[in-house]
């Protein structure tokens, strides 16, 4: 399967803003995006001309780059949302808010995505009764997400409890750290994704 090797802190300096892809490292003085806030590179310090074409692509890839998505993944979740009701760049946003791994990370039981990605697919959580491993699972209103009895004694998740209460739970979500449970309470509305995406640049992007 193919995935990215590199190093995460290019990406975010590529963007020019944290993305926070490596948890707690991100908040720290380590942080490399700290000492050098700009692109990769032997001209990372040039100033390109930013063309409407730069500013939808750089859009579109900070938006891959948050949630650890391909290209070809990512364009099949814009085509779906173009068929679908609603604006585009907003149910587009909601289709990658609602993946797994992207629950598992907003209700605080994994420091990023990656890690997030990673529990799920070693098959540590249940969703309705139901081993999950598929990162790319799209929860429903009313799931009910939970790690697995034989898995909540590993120290990923005892420290996900000692650290309950830390990283805020968008409200559609409802987490439940003693019990190491998840609530969706609804679909995400784009009121209550704190993602830094303008959305619309890249459906222009893909709309060419």
């Amino acid at each position: 399967m193919a995935r990215y090797t590199g190093a995460d802190c290019r990406r975010c300096r590529r963007e020019k803003m944290k993305l926070f892809l490596k948890g707690s490292k991100c908040d720290g003085p380590k942080c490399p995006f700290e000492s050098r806030p700009f692109p990769p590179g032997q001209h990372g310090r040039g100033r390109p001309k930013e063309t409407e074409y730069l500013l939808q692509l750089r859009e579109k890839q900070k938006a891959r780059r948050i949630y650890g998505i391909l290209e070809r993944q990512f364009h099949g979740y814009y085509e779906e949302a173009v068929r679908k009701q609603g604006k585009t760049g907003e149910v587009l946003l909601q289709i990658l808010e609602s993946r797994l791994d992207n629950v598992v990370f907003r209700a605080g039981y994994a420091p990023s995505r990656d890690s997030a990605r990673q529990l799920v697919r070693h098959g540590h959580f249940l969703v309705n009764g139901k081993k999950v491993d598929i990162p790319s699972y799209r929860v429903r209103e009313h799931d009910v997400i939970e790690v697995r009895e034989k898995s909540k004694e590993l120290t990923p998740f005892i420290v996900a409890q000692g650290l309950a209460g830390s990283r805020t739970v968008p409200a559609w979500l409802e987490a439940i750290p003693n019990q190491l449970k998840v609530l969706v309470h609804s679909l995400p509305a784009r009121q209550t994704i704190d993602t830094q995406v303008q959305e619309q640049l890249i459906v222009e992007l893909y709309s060419k």
